[in-house]
């Protein structure tokens, strides 16, 4: 049975659920955007127009928008084709609104739940059938409007035709890059892109104890996987500490009981004092970088200085330097220490989640391509370094080897894409066509 997706509920009106909104109404849907009362409702209206930058590209397309509250107006989803859950991220919330909404829907209404990392399984469990067919992940990634990736994730019971038109309308509609996640804990990207941010603050800030500083760890990892100058610690600010703080209890609390992340979820102690004394990132006015503003107008840029615990201004990188390239990980000198603990520890984590996590590697890579921004994904950047030269290292230093490795090598295979054919290597051990994004 095809959908067609024309109308669109959206249920909550924060960061996502206003960016949902926005995006469909300017692809002319119409769109109902329901909140917890009518001033929310109306603030979220508000920014989605006057927002800075506004989430409407024409504003005159928020006339396809109607808004109105969760006790006065939800049993309004009748006439919507897709419901989609934006509220916070909070599983009991979730499932109390999944309990209210199910009764007022009509059949063959598409349901789905944006969440970062909350299990569908969990949201749903023990709803009715009807639902259970009906609804799927939709995880849009911050800010909706700018970033490409859409992680769609269906449940046991979820019918086909469900993703198959949730996939065609956020691809072909909505412009997004869908990739297809297993319904596990933080999907794809968050699961490893947390990984990497929590290693590297954990690595990082043991590098800053040995002679590092904040500016060259976050320059060697930027350069050396092709990310943007923001760097690491860069990133945390961007994220903010505290919202690092949950995911890492989020994580503790869902993470397999043998997963490599366990060991990094309890942030370093001088992390934890931060967020104690509220610096936190750009959103508190500073983390590791800070912004200041003189007398005279102009600004300075600092950085704390995790050793002394005092604010210094920031070390520039010498523009004539050559840049650290992926191989450097592979010196035996402490920036290799690091890139390798790092970014080898990354891409080794990424090598074993094959299939718990999804069921190819261009879901991976293309999930850490438009949801992090890296220029490569994990598999391609261990293409670039050699998967046989990567996996003698690992065996040598830890007498195992990730599952896609052992895959690989089992398979007689030398890398995971063929560029020229255009074909992955795949879970079976075959290539198999790079389907199009």
């Amino acid at each position: 049975m095809a959908r067609k997706i024309n109308s669109v509920a959206v249920l909550g009106g924060g960061t996502m659920g206003a960016g949902i909104a926005a995006l469909c109404a300017q692809k002319d849907k119409k769109v109902l955007l329901l909140e917890i009362n009518e001033a929310a409702a109306e603030q979220a209206l508000d920014r989605i127009i006057n927002g800075r930058p506004p989430s409407l590209d024409d504003p005159e397309k928020a006339k396809n928008i109607t808004i109105g509250t969760f006790d006065n107006d939800l049993e309004k989803i009748e006439n919507y084709d897709w419901i989609c859950e934006a509220v916070v991220e909070d599983l009991e919330i979730k499932r109390d609104l999944f309990k209210r909404l199910e009764p007022l829907r009509r059949d063959g209404s598409i349901v789905s739940t944006n969440t970062s990392g909350i299990t569908l399984s969990d949201i749903t469990e023990g709803m009715p059938d009807r639902l259970q067919q009906d609804v799927a992940v939709t995880h849009f990634f911050n800010p909706v409007k700018v970033m490409r990736l859409l992680e769609l994730v269906p449940g046991q019971q979820t019918t086909p035709d469900v993703t198959q038109d949730l996939r065609d309308f956020c691809s072909n509609v909505l412009g997004k890059g869908v990739v297809d996640a297993k319904d596990t804990v933080n999907f794809i990207g968050n699961r490893i892109g947390c990984y990497w941010i929590l290693a590297g603050l954990h690595y990082g800030i043991e590098a800053l104890n040995e002679g590092f500083n904040v500016e060259e760890v976050d320059a060697m990892i930027s350069q050396s996987m092709g990310l943007p100058p923001t760097g690491l610690f860069g990133l945390v600010d961007l994220v903010g500490l505290d919202v690092m703080d949950l995911v890492s209890k989020n994580l503790s609390d869902n993470l397999p009981s043998e997963d490599l992340g366990l060991k990094f979820v309890n942030l370093p102690g001088s992390v934890r004092d931060m967020i104690d004394r509220g610096q936190i990132g750009r959103k508190a006015g500073g983390g590791f970088y800070r912004v200041q503003k003189l007398d005279d107008g102009s600004r300075k840029s600092e950085t704390f200085d995790v050793i002394t615990g005092k604010w210094r201004e920031t070390i520039k990188t010498d523009p004539g330097s050559a840049p650290v390239t992926l191989d450097a990980m592979f010196e035996d000198d402490n920036q290799g220490k690091l890139l390798w603990q790092i970014v080898g520890g990354t891409l080794i984590y990424a090598a074993d989640l094959i299939p718990e996590i999804s069921d190819d590697v261009v879901n991976v890579d293309r999930a850490m391509r438009w949801g992090y921004a890296w220029s490569e994904g994990p598999f391609q950047l261990l293409d670039k370094l050699g998967p046989k030269k990567v996996s003698s290292r690992i065996v040598s230093e830890n007498g195992t080897n990730p599952k896609m490795l052992t895959a690989l090598n089992k398979a007689g295979a030398e890398k995971f894409y063929l560029e020229e054919e255009e074909k992955f290597f795949s879970v079976g051990g075959d290539y198999k066509q790079i389907p199009a994004d």
